[in-house]
């Protein structure tokens, strides 16, 4: 079954699978139609997530801040693909597959604009007062404004399926399993003791989840920059010592992704896996990042889509990019690491040739980076379980979910993982048709409110000039 569905979705046009270039494409036609905000719009994402605008008008109804939904839709993509992801990238595909990773998340910030603009946009009142939203939301009401109410539910209910499959799986089961694998590998006493492990995991989580989206917030907030930066300390740590060698891994990089050869020959493989990898990085044109943004204090939806393209940025552009120049500096990929198990133990081996103690704060921070993804992925699909199945029934996902996690810790995962991962690409196809055919309101938004903040900045600069007049 997993076979069959595996090449229904990998179905190749001159060796690239057809979702890939879709991932891609998709990238490129929102960078175009928005003016390219990924690069107009990012200065202006930072000024919104260190809370200048908390205060202003725009500030509205929600559960969490922007930095909150920005961090816990970090948390729910900064994870293992920013570790193992990417060594099995540049083992897979070379290290011209970290140039193509790069492309697409660039061109992922796009992407991820429009998705959480609308996610704002069309979110809904629960029954209880609080708020919810995603793909679901703004696939069901913003194609039926468009006048395609039959289409709109179709891939509502799709996205749905897929994200449930997902949450489970690659948001839950894998995290649980690869975190567990990782533990041992420092601690190899505990071998036999994996389902205490998730015991103990789904314990921690549930302590997290049962608290809902406000919760979960709160803890991404803390925990989300406390990890990421002693991950890049770590990194540019190993890069400060072999410095000199920066230069030619970046060469390295570019020239493998953009060389006559690779065009010739390898390009396939290297922008395969690195589009498939960031995709499993930042999410980017997957739609998931716009449940958590739905959620935010904020009643401006283009300001709130204009913080989600940090995400990739974050994600892939500076995390994964920081994984991918200590792997290939340090010379741990191709051949010499063909009988290495895992990623996450290529990165560990990486690591270890510089600081020879590292592998025992990497586990700790895998074990971090799998937490926090899987507390932002109960959510997803808490959210996706609730619009196919009914509020009512939230309680017996999050059950299953956090059986999922001890699950995940004692048994061989083999085609569930492959499953779930074909099941998170599958929700790229519903979600990137709907914001396609939504983009003419999101980009009318956009210069709407491009006017407006102009006006306002006019406004304050008039009224400073006056006030220093006075003065004078």
């Amino acid at each position: 079954m997993v076979a069959a569905a595996e090449k229904v979705l990998f179905l190749s046009l001159g060796g690239i699978p057809l979702i890939i270039l879709w991932l891609l494409g998709g990238g490129i036609f929102f960078t175009w139609r928005m003016g390219f905000i990924n690069v107009q719009g990012f200065n202006h994402a930072l000024k919104v997530a260190s809370g200048k605008y908390d205060r202003a008008r725009s500030h509205g109804e929600g559960e969490v801040s922007s930095f909150g939904a920005l961090a816990t839709a970090l948390s729910g993509s900064v994870g293992l693909g920013n570790i193992a992801g990417v060594a099995i990238a540049i083992q897979m595909g070379g290290p011209g597959a970290v140039f193509w990773m790069t492309v697409a998340a660039l061109l992922g910030m796009s992407s991820k604009f429009v998705e959480c603009t609308l996610g704002l946009k069309y979110r809904a009142v629960k029954l209880d007062g609080t708020l919810t939203g995603g793909p679901m939301y703004y696939l069901s009401g913003g194609l039926s404004e468009l006048g395609l109410p039959k289409l709109g539910k179709v891939l509502a209910l799709s996205f749905a399926f897929f994200g449930i499959g997902a949450a489970l799986g690659g948001g839950n089961m894998f995290q649980a399993n690869q975190a567990f694998a990782a533990f041992v590998k420092v601690t190899p006493m505990a071998a036999n003791y994996n389902w205490l492990f998730g015991i103990i995991a789904a314990i921690l989580v549930g302590l997290v989840i049962l608290g809902g989206i406000s919760r979960i917030s709160v803890v991404a907030s803390r925990l989300i920059p406390t990890m990421v930066t002693v991950y890049i300390v770590a990194c540019l740590w190993v890069l400060g010592i072999k410095f000199t060698e920066i230069p030619n891994a970046v060469m390295l990089i570019v020239g493998q992704g953009m060389s006559p050869e690779a065009l010739a020959g390898g390009l396939a493989g290297a922008l395969v896996q690195g589009v498939r990898r960031s995709a499993f990085s930042n999410n980017a044109g997957l739609g998931f990042a716009a449940i958590a943004h739905a959620a935010a204090k904020m009643k401006e939806p283009v300001r709130e889509g204009v913080v989600a393209i940090l995400e990739p940025f974050i994600d892939t552009v500076v995390i994964c990019n920081l994984t991918a120049l200590v792997v290939i500096i340090t010379g741990t990929y191709g051949s010499q690491t063909a009988e290495i198990g895992s990623g996450s133990e290529i990165v560990a081996v990486a690591f270890e040739t510089v600081i020879d103690w590292f592998p025992l704060l990497l586990t700790a921070i895998i074990f971090l980076f799998a937490f926090s993804t899987t507390i932002a992925w109960s959510y997803y699909g808490e959210r996706c379980w609730a619009y196919l199945l009914g509020e009512s029934s939230v309680g017996i996902f999050k059950i299953l979910f956090l059986a999922c996690i001890f699950l995940g810790s004692i048994v061989n995962l083999g085609a569930i993982v492959d499953f779930s991962d074909m099941m998170l690409l599958a929700t790229a196809i519903p979600n990137l048709i709907g914001c396609m055919l939504l983009s003419g309101k999101v980009a009318r938004d956009l210069k709407d409110y491009w006017k407006r903040l102009n006006r306002q900045k006019s406004s304050l600069k008039s009224y400073l000039n006056s006030e220093r007049s006075l003065i004078n």
